[in-house]
């Protein structure tokens, strides 16, 4: 096992020695007590009404999963998303992985650390499905015109693609299903090579809403999520059913939509069918390799994708025709219209009203709210304004800096690994450049 020390020998008596055990290196009923970035950090309530938090852990080797099933309200506040943590805990597999359960997390003061020890890593890309595969391929499967450009030997890497976590959320949003047949069809598009490979970097559209690097996936596990909040409302709606209709909803465009020189086009098959029927075609041949899938079963799920826009002119063949299907289009569409607003109001020079939009025919209000909280709509997005402008060529974004630790933390330095044992620090995967172009709308608001 690769270790190293995170120690505090040159700093103080007082100071604790910790042992830095890699992910690559995490094994089965191992315990656990070493040093972490946080990559994520989720509070999820399960069926049975239990609250626990999901956590993302990793440094330069990779990323893990972790839980915190015991003093969660206690743990919440104490750590966020970004932070070097001291955490205390032991390893468990879940799901044929790794996953960290853990016990105490401490927040740590990062200027005695080498950050780039935990300068996370891209996942590897997944291999190009080839005609000889044994499984069903799925909506897109062998086409070269998604392979991205190489990237040149002197192009420093880039970071992950921006829907690698949405996808990572989305996968334990289905992990949460209770029909077996609903589940192992969900798990089955998620573990498809080409939705493996594409999902993460793929837009949702060309222009009208989510028309950026990972909105794909974004646009998906937000619609997750609403659903959930109204299977909560409605308890008469069949929760798997909303998941599974918003999960596979827009998945076909992972085939419908290509890049082309960095920009976002149509593919021959995304013109002649569309990504409805293309992801209709996929529940098919999916749910004919799952035993025992039921008939009745596949025509609802069916017809939540082939309903979802809701309406015939623009371009459903079916309307919503149970209550499933119509949650899924309502809640698809209120998502892909306030992006589409916010991207509007986003780019419009005016202070508190936009200029007429041709898009919606109507001037959109963009300035501060006349109550209490006195912020305007794109306040309330974060980020995500100024990441887009970076992924369009504009200047890079002003970083925040880390909070400082609590003064309770013990101050740890990092000694690499490279210092101890002589070993080389194994290289991160890189990926493809892509530029964003300026798409031009192509489909109704909703899409």
């Amino acid at each position: 096992m690769t270790t190293t020390d995170v120690n505090s020998s040159e700093t103080g008596p007082g100071d604790e020695v910790v042992r830095k055990v890699y992910v690559r290196d995490l094994r089965d009923k191992q315990p656990v007590h070493t040093v972490f970035k946080v990559t994520r950090k989720a509070r999820v309530t399960a069926r049975s009404g239990k609250v626990f938090l999901v956590v993302g852990l990793g440094d330069r080797t990779g990323e893990v999963d972790a839980r915190v099933f015991e003093q969660v309200d206690a743990l919440e506040p104490t750590f966020q998303t970004g932070d070097l943590v001291l955490i205390r805990g032991h390893v468990t597999h879940f799901q044929g992985k790794p996953q960290i359960l853990l016990e105490t997390v401490d927040r740590l003061d990062p200027e005695p650390i080498d950050p780039a020890e935990f300068e996370v890593p891209p996942p590897p890309p997944a291999p190009t499905p080839t005609p000889a595969s044994a499984h069903p391929p799925a909506p897109g499967a062998g086409h070269p015109a998604a392979a991205a450009p190489a990237r040149a030997p002197h192009d420093s890497p880039r970071p992950a693609p921006d829907g690698a976590r949405a996808v990572v959320q989305i996968r334990e949003l289905v992990e949460r299903v209770a029909d077996p047949h609903v589940k192992a069809l969900l798990l089955a598009f998620l573990d498809d090579p080409l939705v493996v490979q594409r999902l993460p970097a793929a837009p949702a559209a060309k222009g009208i809403h989510h028309a950026h690097r990972g909105g794909l996936a974004e646009h998906i596990l937000s619609v997750m999520r609403l659903g959930q909040r109204v299977a909560d409302h409605y308890p008469m709606l069949d929760r798997d059913l909303i998941t599974a209709g918003a999960l596979l909803h827009d998945i076909g465009k992972v085939q419908e939509l290509a890049w082309d020189g960095g920009n976002t086009r149509y593919t021959d098959e995304g013109r002649l069918v569309g990504h409805l029927v293309l992801t209709a075609q996929a529940i098919h041949e999916k749910a004919a390799h799952i035993p025992g899938f039921p008939p009745l079963l596949e025509a609802h799920v069916t017809h939540l994708v082939l309903a979802h826009h809701g309406h015939l002119e623009f371009g459903s063949p079916k309307v919503p025709m149970t209550l499933e299907a119509y949650v899924v289009h309502a809640i698809d569409s209120l998502d892909s219209r306030i992006d589409s607003w916010l991207d509007l109001m986003a780019r419009d020079p005016g202070e508190t009203w936009t200029e007429q939009t041709k898009l919606y025919d109507r001037h959109l209000w963009k300035g501060p709210s006349p109550t209490s909280r006195g912020r305007a709509p794109v306040e309330g997005r974060g980020r995500r304004p100024e990441k887009r402008k970076r992924q369009r060529g504009g200047g890079p974004a002003t970083s925040t800096a880390t909070p400082a630790a609590t003064p309770s933390a013990p101050k740890l330095s990092f000694k690499p690994l490279e210092a101890l044992t002589g070993e080389a620090s194994p290289p991160a995967p890189t990926e493809p450049a892509e530029s964003a172009g300026t798409p031009v709308p192509e489909r109704p608001p909703e899409e």
